[in-house]
């Protein structure tokens, strides 16, 4: 039979070594977590895909540039004119000098204005607008909360401070009032003395 101590020494050695070659929970670190937390916000805050155009519903015009920007701007076909046949929705762009650049960015904006026309509420425009204005609220109402914890603060300095004022107030009555019972004091005194005096002057 063995031991009971040797036993108990068995078993604190096959717990040790459990805790050394059992494989454990593998998590991973912060920075990992992290970004998986913000790839998934990033994904819900998505927004739908581009509305695509016919190239067969547009009518594309290459025109002069107009305003500031040089020679370049003035003398070359490089703004760029959409029209939507189905809506009649007409974008002109030169926002660069390359009219590879203008027509891209006017096909963008044409198909922006076309699906606000289609969906309303549920098109990019809309749901980045509606983004906007969530956010802009949540800022101030951040900044209001702010503005009332520290008016509260400033609010409860000033009754500590009101407190203060009054207790100083307090001592200084009872140091008047011990004026006035000292001045009693010197008053009954001389009446003393002069009393006194009397009484010597009359004998």
């Amino acid at each position: 039979m063995p031991h009971p101590a040797s036993a108990t020494t068995l078993q604190q050695s096959i717990s040790i070594l459990r805790t050394f070659l059992l494989p454990r929970a593998i998590h991973p670190p912060p920075s990992i977590r992290r970004s998986f937390t913000l790839a998934s916000s990033l994904s819900a805050k998505q927004l739908p895909p581009r509305l695509k155009i016919d190239d067969a519903d547009l009518t594309v015009s290459y025109l002069k540039g107009t305003g500031p920007g040089g020679q370049k701007i003035n003398k070359t076909n490089s703004a760029v004119q959409l029209i939507h046949k189905p809506t009649g929705i007409v974008v002109k762009s030169q926002a660069t000098r390359s009219r590879s650049q203008n027509e891209k960015i006017a096909r963008q904006i044409l198909a922006d204005k076309v699906e606000e026309l289609l969906k309303g509420d549920a098109s990019r425009n809309a749901i980045r607008a509606e983004r906007a204005r969530k956010k802009k609220a949540s800022k101030m109402k951040k900044t209001r909360r702010k503005y009332r914890e520290l008016e509260k603060g400033s609010q409860d300095n000033e009754h500590e401070d009101g407190d203060e004022v009054d207790l100083e107030d307090d001592a200084g009555d009872g140091t008047e009032g011990q004026g006035v019972a000292h001045d009693y004091r010197l008053g009954a005194q001389n009446s003393t003395t002069e009393g006194t005096s009397d009484n010597h002057t009359a004998e």
